[in-house]
């Protein structure tokens, strides 16, 4: 029974996305990275989280492998993991890979210290920053395609669509609907999943990953490397840019670079600069840190929490970092880095209530028919409390 364990120093790089979920249930490609793994290791992986706040989510479970949940599953690592002594420690570098013992027991990252070291030779790709998600995304897109379409036949293109490339590099799920729609794999890969919906003008060119359920406006325009999780809704235009579930952004307006979390809404016309006008490195909100500090990119946009919402004709600068439950509004440009249950505009913030933001988290729950269940709650509670330093900066 494999278990994946969080890396404490990612997990706070990955804030606010790791706020209320585990590393493991980040999106990055068409699956999550837990779905990644338990592909790869044919067998159900289990998760502990560092954090006290998921600690009802993810139940602690005794284990003889613990494995990175930031570590990308690759079949040559899996390999490595599987042939792992009991008592060794796969690293690359000073990052744990995997810890494998001889009988179950409660995983303690101290262990690793005590374990025999092997160094790992296969490539071993990262989570570990925000920005790594949608700069993985076109990689990770490819090797789910295979994951997700081996074995498997497409349903045909209808005619009413453009196809620039090979169709093979094409995956369309029977119960999906593309109609009236410019498909260009020939840079990347394109899967549209089970009951996904791509309207009339849209322009898609891969990689592109349309989940389950996921549906496209009628003329967008989506460049790769990007991803559509679950129920998202989206309009306009977006590049390299992961929307987990569950999200809208259904109108016009640009989203580049950039991470959406689960629950949010970008109002019409939201608009996100990914490039500076100096076409400088770009700074952005450091938690551990408690300051901004430099990302080392040229192209970072938007990062959003769960549940967080923004009113029409919205604008972000570059690199803005947003926490969880926020509502902005406002035709100027607001702070750069957003607090978790902030209320406001460029003109000022103030406290979103507690009760208000619960009661806004169900109501648009509901209207998906999923439950906004009393750990959920618990956990919105705990972090409403435990990021009120922020809002009082």
């Amino acid at each position: 029974m494999p278990v994946l364990f969080e890396d404490l120093k990612f997990r706070t790089n990955l804030l606010p996305f790791t706020y209320t979920r585990h590393i493991a249930d980040i999106r990055v490609g068409i699956l999550t990275i837990r779905e990644k793994w338990d592909h790869d290791l044919d067998e159900q992986v289990y998760l502990i989280s560092s954090s006290e706040m998921l600690s009802a989510k993810y139940s602690n479970t005794n284990s003889y492998l613990f494995i990175n949940s930031s570590v990308l599953p690759t079949p040559d690592l899996c390999n490595e993991i599987n042939a792992l002594s009991e008592g060794a420690c796969l690293k690359s570098d000073d990052i744990i890979v995997a810890l494998k013992f001889k009988n179950p027991q409660t995983f303690d990252i101290s262990l690793a210290d005590a374990a025999e070291s092997v160094a790992v030779t296969s490539k071993v790709s990262l989570i570990q920053d925000r920005w790594d998600i949608f700069l993985q995304n076109e990689k990770e897109i490819s090797n789910d395609f295979e994951r997700v379409t081996r074995g498997k036949v497409s349903a045909s293109v209808s005619d009413t669509n453009v196809i620039t490339g090979n169709p093979e590099h094409i995956f369309i799920d029977a119960s999906a609907t593309v109609e009236g729609a410019f498909l260009n794999p020939m840079s990347g890969r394109i899967y549209i999943g089970p009951n996904a919906t791509v309207m009339e003008g849209s322009c898609l060119r891969g990689s592109i990953a349309l989940c389950e359920s996921a549906t496209l406006k009628m003329g967008s325009k989506v460049y790769g490397a990007s991803t559509l999780g679950p129920y998202v809704k989206c309009g306009g235009e977006v590049s390299n840019s992961v929307l987990f579930g569950y999200s809208n952004k259904a109108h016009d307006g640009f989203l580049g670079n950039s991470v959406i979390g689960e629950w949010c809404n970008l109002g019409a016309d939201t608009n996100v600069s990914n490039l500076k006008n100096n076409y400088s490195e770009i700074k952005v909100w450091d938690y551990g840190a408690n300051h901004f500090r430099s990302s080392g990119l040229q192209f970072c946009g938007l990062s959003m929490g769960d549940h967080s919402k923004c009113g029409i004709n919205t604008m972000f600068n570059t690199g803005t970092v947003i926490g969880v439950a926020a509502n902005i509004f406002g035709g100027d440009f607001p702070p750069k880095f957003i607090p978790s249950f902030s209320w406001g505009s460029a003109d000022g913030f103030k406290e979103f209530r507690l009760k208000e933001a619960l009661k806004l988290a169900e109501t648009v729950m509901a209207r998906r028919s999923i439950k906004f269940d009393t750990t959920d709650k618990k956990i919105m509670k705990e972090l409403f409390n435990s990021t009120k330093r922020y809002r009082k900066t």
